[in-house]
C-alpha cells in the first residue's frame, strides 16, 4: 500500500531548481518496488542514482565510488541494521546518510541518528519532502566541504591535509612525507596539468634534480595505495610528455 500511495504521488511536479546532473545518489533497498520508486523519483529531479538490493552491495559500490548522499532504507532497525548504518557513516564521513524506514519509534530515530545517519524520513513518506530534505543535506555538505579547503575526499578516500592523515574505506593509509606533500600539491592544483620540474621545485624545494624518476616513483606509490586500479589509475593521470594530473 506504502508503495503504491508514493508511485501515485511521483506524479505531483516538484518546482524547485533541480540540482547539477553530477551529483549521484545511490540507494540501499531491499524491496524492488520502492527501488524502481526511488530511482524514478531521484533521476527526475536531475540525479545520477546507483540502486543496490543489500548492505553487502552498497559496501562494494561505496568502495568503488564516493556518491553525494546515501539513501539507507532499514525497515526494523535491529543491532545489525545499527552496525550498518555506523559503518556506511564510518566509511563516507561529511556524505549525507538518510535513513528510510517503518519505524516511526522516537528511539529508533535517536540510535539511528547517534550512530551517523544526517536524517530519518519514515515510511510512506512524500517524495517532495524525501527530495527537499535531501537536497538540502547536500547543499549543506557542499557549502562545508568548500569552506574546509583542508579536507580533500575523492572515490573512498578522504585526506586531512590539516591533520596529515589519509584514510581509504575508513581505515587509515600511511604514507612517507613526500607522497604527502606531493598528493597536497596534486590536488590543491586538481585538473591542472603539472610537470615534474614543477613538482620537484614545489615538493622538493630545488628546480634541477638529477633523476626526474623520483617523480614517477611517488606517483607510482601513491597509486598503488590510493587507486582502486593501479595499473588503470582514475585520479592519478599520466599526461604524456607534460606530467601528471590530478582527477578527484
Amino acid at each position: 500500500m506504502a508503495t503504491a500511495t508514493l508511485a501515485a504521488s511521483l506524479n505531483t511536479p516538484i518546482s524547485e531548481l533541480r540540482p547539477a546532473p553530477v551529483e549521484r545518489i545511490l540507494v540501499v533497498e531491499d524491496d524492488g518496488a520502492l527501488r524502481k520508486i526511488l530511482k524514478r523519483l531521484f533521476s527526475s529531479e536531475g540525479y545520477a542514482v546507483d540502486v543496490v538490493p543489500d548492505s553487502v552491495a552498497g559496501l562494494e559500490m561505496l568502495r568503488r565510488r564516493l556518491p553525494s548522499a546515501v539513501i539507507l532504507d532499514l525497515q526494523a532497525p535491529g543491532s545489525s541494521a545499527c552496525e550498518f548504518c555506523k559503518k556506511i557513516a564510518n566509511l563516507t564521513p561529511g556524505v549525507p546518510l538518510v535513513i528510510l524506514s517503518a519505524s516511526s519509534k522516537v528511539a529508533d530515530k535517536v540510535l539511528l541518528l547517534e550512530m551517523g545517519a544526517d536524517d530519518y524520513v519514515t515510511i510512506p513518506f512524500s517524495p517532495r519532502e524525501l527530495v527537499a530534505r535531501l537536497r538540502a543535506l547536500i547543499r549543506r555538505a557542499s557549502r562545508f566541504g568548500q569552506e574546509d579547503a583542508d579536507v580533500c575526499v575523492f572515490a573512498d578516500v578522504m585526506v586531512d591535509f590539516s591533520k596529515n592523515e589519509i584514510t581509504r574505506g575508513g581505515e587509515k593509509i600511511t604514507v612517507t612525507p613526500k607522497e604527502f606533500k606531493t598528493l597536497e600539491f596534486l590536488a590543491k592544483n586538481a585538473h591542472r596539468v603539472i610537470s615534474r620540474d614543477e613538482l620537484l621545485n614545489e615538493v622538493w624545494g630545488y628546480h634541477h634534480y638529477p633523476c626526474t624518476r623520483t617523480v614517477d616513483n611517488h606517483i607510482l606509490r601513491l597509486r598503488q595505495k590510493l587507486e582502486t586500479d593501479p595499473g588503470r589509475p582514475s585520479h592519478f593521470l599520466t599526461i604524456h610528455c607534460l606530467g601528471y594530473k590530478f582527477v578527484p
